[in-house]
């Protein structure tokens, strides 16, 4: 017991101080894991039986898997079908043959060079997926590619599976007389030594395993509601847990039993339970397990490293680490330029699929059980998968300073000629600029509106609104839309840096331009006010102050009362952001200008006089 609470201590501890420092460096959760677990594993040589823990942890791929298929509802899978097999299917058949070939070359046998190609056209799901998500990549058009390909790479481990034994010596895999493959067997087999399949012959693999797939449709579709109704009844919150964990635990053991992936299994139960109104309930429920589990995965890959093996030869384990991720690199790349995946999607794609997966694991030991690889082979590949594995978050660095540099043009064709003039030039057409376009044509004025977002432009003109294309912060484009006579100029850009630049463009070519321009909070306010816009609205604003003025109500002032309260403090506010703003230094952080501290506690005190004053004044009238 003291041991399991010594090792537990340790990866814990590891997990605590590593992470925080990794992220606030900037290197991700996912490096500062396998950093934590290098140092605990073959550096101080803390803790033990790590393969045994993998087994464990790898349930967090299965919970995040669970997870997104959760988020993502059938149709949404459907229309991604055209990637799951075009462009995942290219991958993973152009990456096994071309590493088939480059091991060939190095002098395998094409058996086992087949064998090191599936293995490495395979992606870390664990890593590349909480990588997206922390730095919220998913809904990117390189993001969306890039999950396709896993899912099809997780589709494929299980022919993969079939195959390899088809790969192995004579003496390590026969044919049974009623045509079914004979293995040894395997270490995950010895564990629970349960399955549906063992023995059957084709046909009857295939019609357990579809069985099995059919049941967990049918279950989420009729089942999960009375289910989770029943559940509801008991009163209990611990019972949602329990079954969310039933839920995942309970598929991944069947899928193992029809020897399919957990991860691709509680995927399709996500999926089918996406469109329940119990989604959001699972989905809290598992997040905190999942996110565990997954930093113990991690933990376990940096922990299982040789670090003795890898010193033996670093150049040759490094070289092969490298050369797989350049091959499978350019092989990624030339499928997102034929994919047609935009300039930042395409290095996105590339750079986060470019490494081995934690399922290279499972079938690099299963080829040794089959004598596929020499162990002293076997070894080596263990060490370029768990090498390739720690220098995806570099690759993900490298993508952060691609992305600053890199101008993703939403759309190759040039801007468009600008054929309007009007009083009024709204700078981008988003949730904000929409609703002041409509107001302003609505009342009977002109407008010229430009959005650097074609899809935009066109769903504006599907619906009778007239746009143009092009990027507004180009002052060519400006001097087009008529900066010179017009009266009005409306900043309501997404990027706060772009709505800045436009703003101070513009004011440096009109001193007489009234300018509106849209801030995404109070800084940008300030550097709005120094860049010379007449007046700033901040997105959130005057939403919240009527959120407010609801609540005021809700507790027991007046519908009146209300709104003098929500009246007294915009006035405030507005001009306690002109004053402070005179205080505000770009190169000092708020917290630290003492004389802006100073006077922003001083105005949240006149405000409070001023709402209590104001509040007086009027229930005096009103008596």
């Amino acid at each position: 017991m003291d041991g399991f609470l010594f090792q537990a201590s340790i990866y814990l501890l590891a997990a605590v101080i590593a992470v925080p420092i990794a992220a606030r460096l900037g290197l991700g959760s996912v490096l500062g894991y396998l950093l934590a677990g290098i140092i605990i594993g073959p550096v101080l040589h803390l803790v033990s039986a790590t393969q045994d823990l993998l087994h464990f942890a790898e349930f967090g791929v299965v919970m995040m898997l669970f997870i997104i298929g959760l988020e993502l509802e059938p149709r949404a899978l459907w229309d991604m079908r055209h990637r799951l097999v075009g462009l995942g299917g290219s991958q993973i058949v152009l990456t096994t043959l071309a590493i088939m070939a480059a091991a060939m070359v190095m002098g395998l046998a094409w058996g086992p060079a087949l064998a090191c190609g599936m293995i490495f056209a395979l992606s870390s799901t664990a890593i590349v997926l909480q990588t997206l998500s922390e730095k919220g990549l998913m809904q990117s058009g390189g993001g969306r590619s890039a999950f396709s390909v896993l899912l099809t790479q997780d589709i494929a481990v299980i022919p993969m599976l079939i195959v390899l034994p088809l790969l192995a010596v004579p003496v390590t895999a026969s044919l049974a007389p009623d045509g079914s493959i004979q293995r040894p067997l395997r270490d995950a087999d010895a564990h629970h030594a349960m399955s549906l399949v063992d023995g059957l012959p084709g046909w009857g693999v295939a019609l357990v395993t579809l069985s099995a797939v059919a049941a967990i449709i049918i279950a989420g579709v009729f089942g999960a509601r009375p289910l989770f109704r029943h559940i509801h009844s008991a009163r209990l919150p611990e019972m949602f847990t329990a079954v969310a964990l039933l839920i995942v635990a309970g598929i991944a053991f069947l899928m193992e039993l029809v020897g399919l992936s957990p991860a691709l299994g509680t995927f399709l139960a996500g999926v089918v339970l996406a469109n329940s109104e119990f989604r959001h309930q699972l989905e809290s429920d598992i997040e905190p397990f999942k996110g565990l589990l997954l930093g113990l995965f991690f933990i376990t890959v940096g922990a299982g490293v040789s670090l003795q093996a890898f010193m033996q030869e670093p150049l040759v384990i490094l070289g092969l680490a490298l050369g797989m991720i350049f091959v499978k690199g350019a092989i990624l790349h030339v499928l997102s330029h034929i994919f047609r995946l935009r300039v930042r999607g395409r290095w996105l794609f590339t750079l986060a699929l470019a490494q081995a997966g934690e399922f290279g694991f499972v079938l690099i030991s299963f080829a040794l059980q089959l004598n596929i690889f020499t162990q002293n082979l076997g070894q080596r590949l263990l060490l370029v998968v768990a090498l390739s594995m720690l220098i995806t978050p570099l690759l993900f660095i490298l993508f952060d300073l691609l992305a600053k540099r890199l101008t993703d043009t939403r759309e190759t064709r040039p801007d468009d000629p600008i054929e309007a003039d009007g009083p009024i030039i709204i700078a981008g057409i988003g949730r904000f600029g929409q609703i002041v376009n409509r107001l302003v044509q609505s009342s009977g004025f002109k407008t010229v509106v430009i959005d650097h977002d074609m899809q935009t432009i066109e769903l504006m003109r599907r619906f009778g609104f007239r746009g143009f294309f092009g990027d507004p912060t180009r002052p060519e484009l400006l001097h087009a839309a008529g900066i010179k006579d017009a009266k009005v100029l409306v900043a309501g850009l997404d990027d706060p840096k772009a709505t800045t630049k436009l703003v101070r463009f513009a004011r440096r070519t009109r001193e007489d331009l009234f300018i509106v321009a849209r801030a995404h909070d109070r800084t940008h306010v300030y550097e709005l006010y120094q860049a010379g816009a007449n007046k700033i609205v901040r997105e959130m604003f005057d939403s919240s102050l009527r959120a407010g003025r609801y609540v005021l109500e809700e507790v027991g002032m007046s519908e009146y009362e209300a709104a003098v309260a929500q009246e007294t403090f915009y006035h405030h506010d507005r001009e306690t952001v002109a004053e402070l703003a005179m205080l505000w230094d770009p190169t000092v952080p708020s917290a630290e200008n003492e004389a802006y501290v100073k006077r922003a506690r001083e105005l949240e005190k006149e405000l409070e006089t001023a709402l209590y004053t104001a509040l007086a004044e009027k229930r005096n009238d009103a008596a």
